[in-house]
């Protein structure tokens, strides 16, 4: 089943014909090196331009972690979020809230434009741990990795989406 992204259905129509050339947003990348792995995270990184783009999240909204083309996990090895497991490989990633909270959407479909979401291609959901944090403008992925540990933050505005893990 596929699902509707932050923004309305005009709006999304409009994105997903879109060519990747015409983004709008620039693209950045995350990397860290945890237990051995290579894990990477390439996504667009919109600016707020003085909008509040988590505050106009609904319960139960499915957001696309960044701008233009989908955020993109690759893994060399396999990476477990407190029990989670994500085997090695590349998944495109989206946030759904969830009450006061976050939860990471990791889908096997990579490739699409960012507003596309099919729920049945999820193979993983994890907590995200919501915290303050410095005024972001621009949206931004960070990955830290200390021996096999590991830590992804999805920053913006005022707001950190947090999750650890560990490389097996």
């Amino acid at each position: 089943m596929k699902t509707r992204v932050l923004g309305g259905a005009v709006a999304a129509a409009i994105l997903i014909t879109v060519p990747t050339a015409f983004a709008q947003s620039p693209r950045g990348t995350a990397e860290a090196t945890v237990g051995g792995a290579a894990v990477s995270i390439e996504y667009g990184r919109p600016s707020l331009n003085g909008r509040d783009m988590l505050g106009q999240a609904t319960d139960g909204m499915v957001w696309r972690l960044g701008a233009d083309a989908s955020t993109t996990l690759t893994t060399s090895g396999d990476l477990d979020f407190a029990g989670t497991k994500i085997a090695a490989g590349s998944y495109s990633l989206f946030a759904k809230k969830m009450g006061d909270g976050w939860t990471l959407l990791v889908n096997s479909q990579t490739g699409q434009w960012g507003t596309e979401h099919d729920a049945s291609k999820d193979v993983a959901e994890i907590s995200l741990m919501v915290h303050p944090g410095e005024a972001r403008e621009q949206f931004t992925v960070v990955l830290h990795g200390q021996g096999n540990d590991g830590m992804l933050h999805f920053e913006w505005g005022e707001t950190v989406l947090m999750a650890m893990f560990t490389a097996e």
